[in-house]
């Protein structure tokens, strides 16, 4: 299986199934000299991790990360960084029913097509649990990030079509509310609703979708490679590259579709003796290149596909058609917990690029 590396600079190689060993993550291009300890990356870990509430799976992953290389008393090396995490509470026999019987709106069919061999246990590779190194990974990233004064947050906007009214507010404020509810939406009032209509549609054996909002602030304007290396190119591609991502809207998005020039364009303005923007459409990208202004994407997100209702299949043994009931443990929706894997993919991009404009010029 090739496609499971990503970057050109600040590379990762993420490895593991959702119901083997254990998952993980090489990170390659690094810079050396960077302070980095477990904690740094575990706290990431465990906004990701599941268990946590009633808004995601029951599976229970303590999800501690081991950092096997590329740290030397407590900073990195500039050597691959290779990290594990083991799987301690994987449960195979709710899937032994579905070894022949893709599962409706899962990667198994797709699997099973191009290898004509699949790990069935718990969606193998194509399981969200592959996104544990990405996390890994991207908090490596984002404490690269940090040095230059990059944050990145992102939050649910809108989940089973009840829409968050947000306020602006300081980066620490609005981080404060997403962190403060189970779906991390910083509209609390929104934040209740949603978590009830989540009862509600898990006590009926179904799930939700969602919209989550991706925002990174103090980037410096310049990064990004103009041609096929688009910085929103590849944030689209980073973002896309999840599973359950259907769709990925840059600044005005889809709406850009609906405006006049004189309406989308953003006036550059004289802003404390700087330049920048009256207007946010462009997401803080022109050219490819990013401008200064605050990056913005918004992805959607399907329904959780694994759901308790009567599904039809078809036996890929006897060729029957047949139906499906899926056990095991699964979120009722996937925005609240895809949150910090996004953040992380944004990451990933940001830190990449950011090491790639170190070398567009000399002076």
């Amino acid at each position: 299986m090739s496609g499971n590396t990503f970057g050109t600079l600040f590379r990762i190689t993420t490895w593991g199934e959702s119901h083997g060993r254990a998952v993980g993550v090489v990170v390659d291009g690094c810079p050396a000299g960077l302070d980095l300890a477990a904690q740094d990356i575990q706290k990431d870990l465990d906004r990701r991790r599941p268990g946590q509430s009633r808004a995601s799976t029951q599976r229970k992953e303590e999800d501690c990360v081991e950092i096997l290389s590329g740290i030397f008393e407590g900073r990195t090396t500039g050597t691959p960084i290779s990290l594990v995490v083991w799987n301690k509470d994987a449960n195979s026999s709710a899937y032994d029913a579905l070894r022949d019987r893709p599962r409706p709106g899962h990667a198994d069919y797709a699997y099973q097509m191009k290898y004509a061999i699949r790990d069935h246990r718990g969606g193998g590779r194509a399981s969200a649990r592959e996104t544990v190194g990405r996390v890994a990974a991207g908090a490596i990233a984002r404490k690269l990030l940090a040095q230059e004064g990059i944050e990145i947050l992102g939050y649910v906007a809108e989940l089973g079509g009840i829409e968050a009214e947000i306020i602006p507010s300081e980066m620490d404020e609005l981080k404060s509310k997403v962190e403060s509810n189970p779906v991390r939406c910083p509209d609390l009032v929104a934040a209740q609703k949603m978590l009830e209509l989540l009862d509600l549609v898990r006590s009926e054996g179904d799930s939700l979708g969602g919209l989550v909002v991706l925002s990174a602030t103090g980037v410096p304007a310049g990064l990004g490679e103009p041609v096929f290396d688009k910085l929103d190119a590849d944030l689209a591609k980073a973002l896309m590259s999840l599973g359950a991502v259907k769709a990925v809207e840059i600044g005005a998005g889809f709406e850009c579709a609906r405006l006049r020039g004189s309406a989308m364009n953003d006036p550059l303005v004289q802003m404390d003796g700087k330049v920048g923007f009256e207007s946010n459409n462009a997401g803080g990208i022109l050219g490819g290149i990013s401008t200064g202004a605050a990056i913005v994407c918004r992805i959607a997100v399907k329904p959780t596909p694994s759901i308790a209702k009567l599904q039809h299949t078809v036996d890929l043994k006897s060729g029957e058609a047949a139906e499906i009931e899926i056990r095991g443990r699964h979120d009722p929706a996937i925005p609240p917990r895809i949150v910090p894997v996004a953040e992380a993919m944004m990451a990933l991009v940001l830190a990449d690029h950011l090491l790639r404009n170190r070398a567009a010029r000399v002076a």
